[in-house]
């Protein structure tokens, strides 16, 4: 198999999701990629053709490459991949696609996945923007997860966090009416902000009320360094939002 990293290779780093401002585009990532091992890039030499896809920028049958229609998650950054590998041995009912720009995270998760065997799921190394963009039909997704997105904690870096106005509405057509949207964060002011946005736009409703949030799910996996947080007393927000038709109002 061809170096998925070469600049021959099929798979050339991702384009960063940008917003423009002004005259600068504004990232709201970076390839912090760290080192890439030699178990790692034998995952994508081995199962990438079984569990990987590879980004084209068209419209994607999910159901041909399924083998079965069945209702859909994306879990965009997933990180080492811990929250996707639990939801689908969880969850086989459902396909899973996870999304992550960072090489090693992909690797990480490629070896999980060949071992635990299962075929309800798919990654993708890519930005996630253009995967919905551009491979996700409007309303095809039964749920939408961002777990601990990059909090960009300084002030003036603010502006480069993913959960921004326009991002949302593009989850919002990518979500089925009755679809969910689960986020979660251990920054307070990314909680603060994701309020701010989310109880603002229009075909999602938070779960718990405006500014709510709810105990964390079984679906979503405890993480070693939430549970160090939480023994120091950090916080941790879990999100959750209802895609609804923004026409018909609220049950009593």
């Amino acid at each position: 198999m061809t170096d998925p990293f070469s600049s021959e290779g099929a798979k050339a780093p991702p384009k960063p999701f940008t917003a423009v401002e002004g005259r600068r585009e504004i990232r709201s990532f970076v390839l912090r990629q760290g080192r890439f091992t030699p178990a790692q890039q034998r995952a994508f030499d081995d199962a990438w053709p079984r569990f990987g896809l590879d980004y084209q920028g068209i419209p994607r049958d999910f159901d041909a490459v399924f083998g079965r229609s069945a209702p859909r998650i994306v879990e965009i950054g997933f990180g080492n991949g811990a929250a996707l590998r639990h939801s689908v041995q969880l969850d086989p009912s459902r396909d899973h696609i996870g999304i992550e720009v960072h090489a090693p995270g992909v690797g990480r998760v490629l070896n999980a996945l060949a071992e635990d065997g299962n075929d309800n799921v798919r990654v993708y190394h890519h930005d996630a923007v253009e995967v919905l963009e551009h491979e996700i039909a409007d309303g095809a997704l039964d749920e939408i997860r961002i777990y601990f997105p990059d909090p960009w904690h300084k002030k003036r870096h603010n502006k480069r966090r993913l959960v921004q106005a326009g991002f949302a509405a593009l989850l919002v057509r990518k979500l089925s009416v009755a679809g969910r949207l689960h986020l979660a964060t251990d920054w307070a002011d990314y909680a603060e902000q994701m309020w701010d946005v989310l109880d603002a736009i229009p075909g999602l409703r938070n779960r718990a009320g405006p500014r709510g949030h709810v105990a964390r799910p079984q679906w979503r996996p405890q993480t070693h360094f939430e549970t160090r947080g939480q023994k120091l007393g950090h916080g941790v927000w879990d999100l959750i939002y209802d895609r609804v038709d923004p026409d018909v109002p609220p049950a009593p």
